[in-house]
């Protein structure tokens, strides 16, 4: 019934702590209250168009009263900055504090380096995370594979709002320098909202708790993956100048744990911004199209460790060691990274620039996290994985494209990218990839784009 909703909502937004008898009490009295007001409105105002012609639902109506009963028409249609009552905001910051007085012994011992903004140590993270757990609330990192802490929370009470139950869950995410933000998810049946706060440390390790805020959540879904991709209602231009990223995807069941190891070593170092390794059509039969002189640093990386020294190679790579590195990874020989790649012969050096505005534009798909999804061993000893480039930025996709990596892995620890495959057209869904440098083939006078 209508009243039960009312007296629901308002239980969860503002007096959790009512006692059971005050519960009954406010229920009766909304019975007997809230259908005097509905006979009253019939009387007074003829039909009920009002409410639709404006494109609010009822339960919109319902729930705008409940986060502020002083909030704007205005403010409800936009749906940020959305009033919250004061009583839910005290809620919100003591629980902020609970928890960040629960992680201080850990901030205040963490190696915080020199930096105005301090990385955290992973280590140091996942303590962090586990603290959080402990005290029973879902918890996530920075991490790109974290597994969410008692992710079965988030996950119960999705598989609730996708069947049309109402329900709240709280969700904290800690971030690389040991703040915390706080999310509480709550859904009405037919809208869904987030109550959102932020802690962060002061120069003494002291917390800050910034002020609460509520926004509703224009789309929603919940994959089979188990990602929670929404799309937050947030200010567009001309209200403001620039375009704010109103799309959130967090992973809500982990993946198994051999998946999450193999994305993390041999394909989150090679992602899909700077190279064409993992986004473009090729194999060892044929392997042509790759950009070699755009993924030399991702390959140097890999074996050596720590950041590219760019400055090492501004005037080119010395071909002995491009093409060393180049064949420990890939089936080339040496003969064909002087045919297919751009190298000068008078100085013996292959060429290299850094990625930048003249040879790269931004995309979202660049912004893309490979994930695998299955593994298959072939007869021949190789292996092939199925993965998916999951994008986070405004698009708030699982599966941008879908591909399938060849791959040799050796008993010695050593491997090799053997193809890439894009499956179901999934290319025509990306950008055209621009080749890291533009250069000419002794006997063609176009160039490679």
């Amino acid at each position: 019934m209508w009243w039960k909703k009312t007296r629901l909502f308002w239980t969860r937004f503002c007096h959790r702590s009512r006692t059971r008898e005050a519960e009954v009490k406010n229920d009766m009295l909304y019975r007997k209250y809230g259908l005097l007001l509905v006979m009253l409105f019939l009387l007074l105002i003829p039909g009920c168009s009002t409410s639709r012609n404006t494109g609010e639902t009822e339960a919109e109506n319902s729930s705008r009263e409940l986060i502020s009963g002083e909030s704007e028409a205005g403010e409800w249609e936009k749906g940020y900055d959305l009033p919250v009552e004061d009583e839910k905001k005290e809620e919100v910051r003591e629980e902020c504090a609970a928890v960040m007085e629960a992680l201080s012994g850990i901030y205040e011992a963490a190696d915080k380096g020199d930096a105005s903004n301090a990385v955290l140590p992973d280590e140091t993270l996942e303590q962090m995370q586990q603290v959080i757990g402990n005290m029973g609330y879902p918890v996530i990192t920075s991490d790109v594979y974290c597994v969410m802490e008692n992710y079965e929370i988030i996950d119960r009470f999705l598989k609730c709002c996708s069947s049309g139950s109402g329900g709240d869950a709280v969700l904290y995410i800690l971030s690389d320098n040991g703040g915390v933000k706080r999310r509480e998810y709550i859904f009405d049946g037919e809208q869904m909202y987030v109550i959102s706060a932020g802690c962060t440390w002061s120069d003494s390790d002291a917390p800050i708790i910034s002020d609460v805020s509520c926004t509703r959540i224009s789309q929603w879904t919940y994959t089979e993956k188990g990602w929670f991709a929404c799309t937050l209602c947030v200010p567009e231009p001309p209200e403001v100048s620039e375009i704010v990223n109103d799309s959130e995807l967090i992973r809500v069941i982990p993946m198994p744990e051999l998946y999450r190891e193999i994305s993390e070593k041999y394909l989150l170092p090679l992602g899909y911004r700077g190279n064409n390794l993992l986004c473009s059509d090729w194999s060892a039969e044929d392997p042509g199209g790759i950009d070699y002189n755009g993924v030399f640093e991702y390959f140097y990386e890999m074996e050596y460790g720590g950041v590219f020294p760019m400055e090492r190679y501004r005037n080119g790579v010395p071909a002995e060691e491009f093409e060393a590195l180049m064949m420990e990874y890939l089936p080339v020989d040496a003969g064909q990274l002087r045919e297919w790649a751009a190298y000068d012969e008078e100085s013996g050096t292959y060429a290299w620039n850094r990625l930048g505005c003249g040879n790269y534009s931004p995309s979202y798909f660049g912004t893309s996290v490979p994930e695998v999804t299955d593994l298959r061993e072939n007869e021949d000893g190789t292996v092939t994985l199925t993965v998916e480039a999951v994008c986070g930025m405004v698009i708030a996709d699982d599966a941008v494209i879908t591909h399938e990596v060849t791959m040799r892995f050796e008993e010695n620890g050593s491997f090799q990218y053997l193809g890439n495959r894009i499956l179901d057209d999934g290319i025509q869904n990306i950008p055209e990839y621009s080749y890291r440098i533009s250069f000419r083939f002794p006997d063609q006078t176009t160039q490679i784009k």
